[in-house]
């Protein structure tokens, strides 16, 4: 599947090569406040264990796996779109309900990069049919995801755990039908 450019942004599928964006994006403590309370992901991490992670949920056919996204003006790297079916990794994966997450640089905050690449993504997502659902979760002090979330029209759904690698997290859930 590829993804049209929007009106600033380009898309592609990240790969295993991407590996040096990967570890730039997370080496920043800021951007990873909200998912390692600021730990910067480790090169080795990345290798070791991100992109095998990666592997697993990416499918190209269906439009899963991380989207990197970039300046259409000077393919500078911003930052990623995810998207895979929500508990892909509990074993309640469900294809029809698709989780849709972002990692943005700092350069790129405050601009509307992550809203008009996620909000793209879905649109292009939701018109092949293959979902019924669009979801997110964030930890309950992200406020820049959770507007994220309301600005593509996402509801609040409810507060829970979650089990990541990083450990048990609160988060919130959002969810709209497409």
């Amino acid at each position: 599947m590829t993804i049209a450019p929007s009106a600033r942004l380009q898309y592609r599928l990240m790969t295993q090569q991407d590996a040096d964006l990967l570890t730039e994006l997370d080496s920043d403590p800021a951007v990873m406040r909200y998912i390692t309370n600021g730990q910067p992901t480790s090169r080795e991490q990345i290798e070791q264990f991100y992109l095998p992670r990666l592997a697993k949920f990416t499918n190209p056919q269906q439009g899963w796996g991380l989207w990197h996204c970039s300046l259409i003006d000077d393919d500078t790297f911003l930052g990623w779109i995810l998207i895979r079916p929500m508990y892909f990794f509990n074993g309640e994966m469900d294809e029809r309900d698709l989780e849709i997450g972002w990692r943005f640089k700092q350069i790129a905050w405050g601009k509307g990069y992550a809203t008009e690449a996620a909000r793209h993504i879905a649109k292009h997502l939701a018109e092949q049919d293959k979902m019924d659902y669009l979801s997110a979760e964030a930890l309950k002090g992200n406020l820049g995801s959770i507007n994220i979330m309301k600005k593509l029209s996402m509801t609040f759904l409810r507060e829970g755990i979650h089990e990541g690698p990083e450990g048990p997290m609160d988060v919130v859930y959002y969810r709209k039908s497409v």
